[in-house]
Order: C-alpha cells, then structure tokens, then sequence
C-alpha cells in the first residue's frame, strides 16, 4: 500500500476558533445601529521596551437589544438584573500576546513570565441607572476561548516584527500549551456628579471579580472623568484583566472631550498566564497576589466618532520582575 497518501485538506483549528467567536461577534440584533470599536494596545505606545503584555487587538460591538431578545430574558433570569432595565449587549473579539523581557533568547527564561498566545470572545451585558445627582453602572462579562499555540501568538507575532524590521522573537517554543478558557466577570461603578471650574465631573468607587481558569481575582478602586459632555459617554476605558465597564458614546451629540485618572488594586488567587497550564505542565513564574493599575488619558469625540488613549502603569505581576509595566491603548469607535 502506498505510504504516501495524499491527505485530504482540513480547516486549520484555529480558524475554526476564529470563526466560531466571529460567529458570536456578528450574532443578529435589533435593527438600529451599533457601536463599534477597535483598540490597539501595546507597550510601544508608552515606553521602548518589548515584553510583557507586549500586544492587545480588541474588537468590540455595543447595541441596544430589542423587547424580546434571548439577552433580555437572560437578564431576568440573573440576580440583580431585570429584563427592562438591561441597556444594552456588547460582543468582543480579543487578541493577546505575552513574553518575556528578552525575546532575542532562544532557551527557557525560568524567572520571567511564559510566551503565551490568547484568542478569546466575549459578550457583555450593561445595565446603567441614573439617580439623582449619580449613576450606577453595572456590567456582566463572560470570556471564552484559547490559550496556546492554537491562537495564533508565535506567527503573528513573527510577522509583525519582520515587517518592523525588529527583533524576532526566538523563545516561542517554551509557550504555554493549548486550553479552553472560560471565565465569568462583573464590575459596578457608582459615579458621583458635579460641576466645578467650568467642568463637568465624574467620580467614584468601583468594585469588580472574575472566576475561571483564565483569571480569579477581587478588585476595587475609583475613577475621576472631567470634561465637557460627560451626559454623553460612559466610563473610562482599561486594559486586561481589569474591566471597565460600558465604554462608548452616543451618537449626534456634537463635540465632547474628558480627561480621567483611575486607580485599581487587585487580589489575584489566579493568573493562568503566570501559573502556568491547569492540566498540564508548563513554565510558569511565582505570581504576586496584589496587584495594582493607575490608569489615565483623554477621550474626544464628535457626533459619531470617538477617539480615546489611555496609559496604564501596572505593578510588579509576579516574584522575580525586575520593573513595573507601562503600557497604552488606543481605541477609535464609531456608529454604524
């Protein structure tokens, strides 16, 4: 019998990864418009260094949902939440890149943090209360996906650097191993309101968890926004693991700008990208349980556009890191 078969064409795995979240991406909803967002994030953005959470591509898509969809009778059934008073849905596409400082090593660096590559989706429901004087602002994350050589880190990452011109990342053989993700969030804001200076003002405490293989923490912080047409944007964008709650705008409202500085601390019990793999095993860094964010930027918009940069300085994530991180996101939204 021949030994050389021809072998019958398959979709790559991590297409079908792919596909299945766009599927979750593009799910049908009402027929008025959505919001959509892309942000960029990268330690480039804020500093020389290359390592770290080195890259982030989020795609994200916010909407209204109509009186009888399957999200509204969700939100019915979860504590807390009700039917009528869900806002609105939002999907997520997310792309991530880890490494460690010294890419340029071809041999496992035991004391910095693995390689790992991560492709998740994620649908969200925000619920947003205006009270007297102050707004409650709560939202429900569920993350699903991969982690591992499936989501596609060593090849995009090669290929953005050889069309730099920098340097390739040679350690990816030491990434963490392929495994599903699943893992449930929640956060809620309470934003006091004021005027003051000729400026509209946004301030308060925030609280937030998540729970499953990916991450399993306990965070609280606060946030300060000021600026000009606060009534017409929600929240202050963030970068992973904290969650920000709704970000966005509404559309056709004319000009508007704020600045904002926010804190957060976290308990970290979990970090599957420093603990290593749950079943399997894996390099992995003696992860720091407290960890805290401060973050700040600016946001401008006008009428169905919105631009936002924020800069986050993290710090150290785990035992051996020998600096803070300092990262930045740029996100451009718009209505369509």
């Amino acid at each position: 019998m021949p030994r050389n078969v021809p072998s019958v064409s398959r979709p790559r795995p991590r297409l079908l990864l792919a596909g299945l979240l766009s599927a979750t991406f593009f799910a049908p909803l009402a027929n008025a418009e959505s919001l959509y967002s892309l942000k960029v994030t990268n330690d480039l953005f804020s500093s020389s260094d290359d390592g770290h959470y080195t890259s982030g591509v989020d795609l994200m898509r916010i909407a209204t949902p109509e009186a009888d969809h399957w999200s509204r009778r969700l939100a019915e059934w979860l504590p807390g939440w009700t039917a009528n008073g869900m806002d609105a849905i939002g999907y997520q596409l997310s792309h991530q890149i880890y490494t460690p400082k010294a890419i340029e090593r071809r041999e496992l660096i035991e004391d910095d943090r693995p390689y790992a590559g991560l492709l998740l989706g994620g649908l969200s429901l925000f619920d947003d209360v205006q009270h007297d004087g102050w707004r409650e602002a709560s939202m429900l994350n569920l993350q699903f996906g991969m982690v591992g050589p499936i989501a596609g880190g060593e090849p995009l990452q090669n290929g953005v650097h050889k069309v730099l011109d920098s340097d390739k990342p040679r350690g990816w053989d030491h990434q963490l191993e392929n495994e599903p993700i699943v893992n449930l969030g929640w956060n809620k804001s309470w934003w006091l309101q004021n005027r003051w200076a000729g400026l509209e003002w946004e301030y308060g405490p925030s609280a937030s968890w998540q729970v499953g293989n990916l991450y399993d923490y306990l965070g609280t912080g606060g946030a300060i926004r000021f600026g000009d047409g606060l009534d017409k944007s929600f929240g202050i964008p963030s970068v992973t693991p904290a969650l920000s709650g709704r970000q966005g705008f509404s559309a056709n409202r004319g000009f508007g700008w704020y600045g904002f500085v926010g804190v957060e601390g976290r308990y970290m019990a979990h970090n599957l990208l420093l603990d290593g793999n749950t079943f399997e095993d894996s390099h992995s860094v003696d992860r720091r349980e407290w960890v805290g964010d401060v973050t700040a930027g600016a946001v401008v918009s006008f009428d169905r556009w919105q631009l936002a940069f924020t800069n986050v300085w993290r710090s150290h994530e785990f035992e051996a890191q020998e600096e803070a991180d300092h990262f930045g996101s740029i996100t451009l939204s718009t209505w369509l």
